[in-house]
């Protein structure tokens, strides 16, 4: 009798993981139908790899919905503890592994200035418009956190399609912005949901935003401090013990693994584990890179854009499959035409926000960079607005994580907020998507005029503006001289003499330290 249960639970066991095998080998035979369909339209005018994979959604959706009799359109049910712990981490990583590291550094404040004072910006243009106008077209419910909350799931920006057009050689300066600005932002949204979760949203006052900015900042300041310990601390690793004795799998091993492992630790930490594994990656491939086998180097690079890829066509795959979500929309509170109404505010505001700071911070980046023989013309302008007016996978994550448990909702508000977030991720990616491919071209032509006047801002200004650091060997008079001249560098052409001083600082004791070629013979 004992042995005939024991049969029976086993049996039942591989029943369910049976169950659970089946829809895994769908989705990722869809998953491999996307990345096929995705190769054929790679050369494409008009459809990109987003595009591609939520028509393949969408599609894949209709099919099992009507094979289902109409019940359900997933055959895997999304959770937003699984975006944040396997598919972001690569995808962050990724970003900072690969980023052309002179270029965003040598636009590093910039880009910082697109990607967080933007952000706030774009937040407050959000939630000041939806407070006001959503209860006009009778959606009501909304708690304050939750408008807080839609404010930064709003500006949280999807710049995919566009760097898939744009080409780093033909304009160097504005893909380092565009990809810059998109990963900053991106962490900004997350540190900036996670800062609003934390306070108590009764009392909104002066004192509450001041909290919200100090916690933004704390965030900030220890989520990068811990991202760049982890990547120097690997470099360390690998140059000192790997000498003589390399293993590329072990290094390639060790580089992942160090990678994940600060990304749970900033969030066991409650930092930012985006913030952490972005710099993580930013250093290692600045540092702990150079001090491994040239197989090693290939494999990384190959491997972690192949994570990143895989992990991006997952999400929006899935986000085709969620429109035809029936369950949702049953749920949906909305009439057609306030649904509508809902739809255009909030892209009206995406596309305020974007313009209430990209043209004004690009004047005052023109000005920080005067004396360079290039600036961000007023056509790359409007290519950095249209790049950042996408929404993706990091809005469509903090939605769910916002307004479902575990992936699910019964509360007719929070459905009806999560279709919202849908259609408003699908409207912006389809259609703004659409025709980015014929703005830029029509914009920047490629004629090659773009590639010299870009490739032209990394070089030195005919001055001197390299003065060496100050000096123990030298004559207190002196240093305060080449200090006084500094300060004046400062002053004159910030950006320029804080990048300056940073690649000596690199190349004196960083490098040396923990691995890497010297800048001036490295185009890293």
């Amino acid at each position: 009798m004992v042995m005939m249960m024991e049969i029976s639970e086993f049996a039942r066991n591989l029943t369910q993981d049976h169950a659970q095998v089946v829809p895994l080998s769908i989705f990722v035979a869809i998953l491999c139908l996307c990345l096929i369909i995705g190769h054929l339209f790679e050369e494409n005018r008009w459809v990109n790899e987003s595009i591609t994979a939520i028509l393949i959604g969408f599609i894949s959706g209709v099919i099992i919905l009507w094979i289902s009799k109409w019940k359900s359109p997933h055959i895997l049910m999304f959770n937003e503890e699984l975006f944040f712990v396997y598919l972001l981490p690569p995808i962050i990583f990724n970003a900072g592994f690969q980023v052309k590291k002179k270029r965003f550094f040598h636009n590093f404040l910039t880009i910082m200035m697109f990607g967080i004072v933007g952000a706030f910006i774009s937040v407050a243009i959000v939630i000041a418009g939806s407070w006001q106008l959503f209860p006009k077209l009778g959606f009501t419910g909304l708690t304050a956190r939750d408008y807080l909350a839609i404010g930064t799931i709003f500006s949280s920006t999807d710049t995919v399609c566009t760097l898939q057009v744009l080409h780093q050689d033909e304009t160097p300066l504005l893909y380092s912005l565009v990809f810059g600005e998109g990963v900053v932002n991106d962490a900004t949204s997350v540190v900036l949901f996670n800062a609003i979760q934390k306070i108590d949203v009764r009392r909104l006052t002066s004192k509450a935003f001041l909290l919200i900015l100090g916690d933004f900042a704390y965030l900030f300041t220890a989520s990068t401090a811990l991202g760049v310990s982890a990547g120097l601390l690997t470099a360390l690793i690998l140059k000192g013990l790997f000498v003589a004795r390399h293993s590329s799998v072990r290094e390639v091993a060790l580089m992942v693994l160090m990678a994940y492992l600060s990304y749970t630790l900033a969030e066991v930490l409650e930092l930012s584990g985006i913030l952490t594994v972005f710099f993580c990656g930013i250093f290692m491939s600045h540092y702990a890179w150079h001090n491994v086998t040239d197989k090693s180097r290939i494999s990384t690079r190959h491997v972690f854009a192949m994570m990143s890829f895989i992990a991006e066509t997952f999400i929006f795959l899935y986000v085709g499959m969620d429109v035809v979500d029936i369950e949702k929309w049953k749920l949906n509170t909305l009439s057609i035409g306030n649904s509508l109404g809902i739809y255009g505010i909030l892209i009206l505001l995406i596309l305020v926000g974007r313009a209430a700071f990209v043209f004004p911070l690009s004047a005052l980046s023109n000005y920080m960079n005067r004396g360079r023989s290039s600036s961000v013309t007023f056509k790359q302008q409007v290519v950095i607005w249209w790049a950042g007016i996408m929404r993706g996978a990091v809005s469509i994550a903090l939605a769910f994580k916002q307004f479902t448990y575990s992936g699910v909702t019964l509360d007719p508000i929070n459905a009806t907020m999560l279709n919202v977030t849908i259609v408003v991720v699908l409207i912006t990616t389809m259609v703004f998507g659409f025709f980015t491919k014929p703005l830029v071209n029509y914009l920047l032509p490629s004629n090659g005029n773009n590639s010299s006047d870009n490739r032209s801002e990394l070089k030195s200004p005919k001055e001197d503006m390299t003065p060496p650091l100050l000096s123990l060997e030298e004559s207190t008079t002196t240093n305060l001289l080449r200090a006084k001249d500094s300060l004046s560098m400062l002053i004159d052409r910030p950006v320029y003499t804080i990048h300056s001083y940073w690649r000596r600082f690199d190349d004196n004791y960083m490098r040396p330290i923990f691995g890497g070629a010297n800048s001036s013979r490295s185009a890293c």
